[in-house]
């Protein structure tokens, strides 16, 4: 008897492989910290070299302009990753140090400490200092210099929120360094979706910080829970590689993403809901009024 051949690339066919997993680049953004923030650390080594080859003068010249652009260098990176955590958030306060302004002053200082070094008159030094901290700020721009989505909003509330994310956020971070121990990039991407699905938690909580109560265990416990739990995995699976291991490890990830990820849609359907109350509340008002 003839049989009917079936498959995935057949017509009414059907597939048997798994579903395809979410985009694990689902609302990412390329990092600031490219580039022209990585040239920044490697310009100021000619003057570290150029501070060997002369005078004692020369060497102290050379060995500050060299610490001023790497210190530059360094404070620029780290504004550019503040610039980034602030628009990633919903609600956020500006960054209380204005990293890459400083970061723009030591990098045009180091440029003319080092003109010094190279014999040049102390009015063309501080012309190209200057000149070299405004490149530095058309390079890489300001720093935030408002709060955002703070607007209406009790400050003590916002306070709270910009805590309770803050040291989620840490947990976070503490989780995906400590899981590169494991060398295993399987597991890097599950716990950066992981982290996905958590921030998705604190946007809502930053939206509406009432929230802040029901998510606080989940933003502060589960995630400090997480984090150990991390840990620990790593340094029992770079022993022996047990698969076992590696499998309970992975449970408790999907576990967790299916419970932040149903709080998440239940403080949604909650703030729907206030929203329709509030709503039917105006309306009735503007009936009675119009009545």
């Amino acid at each position: 008897m003839a049989q009917r051949f079936g498959g995935k690339f057949s017509p009414n066919g059907t597939s048997n492989a798994p579903p395809p997993t979410p985009n694990s680049f689902q609302g990412k953004r390329r990092s600031k910290a490219g580039f022209k923030s990585n040239l920044l650390f490697i310009l100021p080594f000619p003057f570290a070299w150029k501070a060997f080859q002369g005078d004692p003068t020369t060497l102290i010249y050379g060995l500050m302009a060299f610490a001023m652009m790497l210190g530059g260098a360094w404070m620029t990176r780290e504004g550019l990753f503040a610039q980034e955590a602030y628009e990633a958030r919903r609600v956020a306060r500006r960054p209380a140090l204005p990293r890459k302004a400083i970061g723009a002053m030591l990098v045009g200082g180091g440029l003319g400490v080092g003109l010094l070094m190279a014999g040049q008159s102390s009015v063309i030094a501080t012309i190209i200092a200057t000149l070299g901290a405004f490149l530095h700020i058309g390079a890489f721009g300001f720093d935030p210099m408002s709060d955002k989505g703070v607007e209406g909003i009790d400050s003590f509330q916002t306070d709270r929120v910009a805590k309770a994310i803050d040291t989620a956020e840490a947990h976070l971070k503490a989780m995906n360094d400590v899981i590169l121990r494991a060398r295993d990039r399987a597991l890097e991407r599950r716990v950066d979706a992981f982290s996905t699905t958590a921030r998705a938690l604190f946007r809502t909580v930053e939206s509406d910080p009432r929230d802040l109560t029901a998510a606080r265990k989940y933003l502060g416990v589960y995630l400090q829970g997480a984090r150990d739990a991390t840990e620990k995995f790593t340094d029992l699976y770079a022993q022996n590689r047990d698969p076992k291991i590696r499998a309970d490890y992975e449970a408790l990830l999907t576990d967790l993403e299916t419970n932040f990820a149903s709080r998440t849609t239940a403080l949604l359907s909650d703030n729907h809901s206030d929203l329709n109350v509030e709503i039917q509340v105006l309306r009735e008002r503007l009936a009675f009024e119009n009545r």
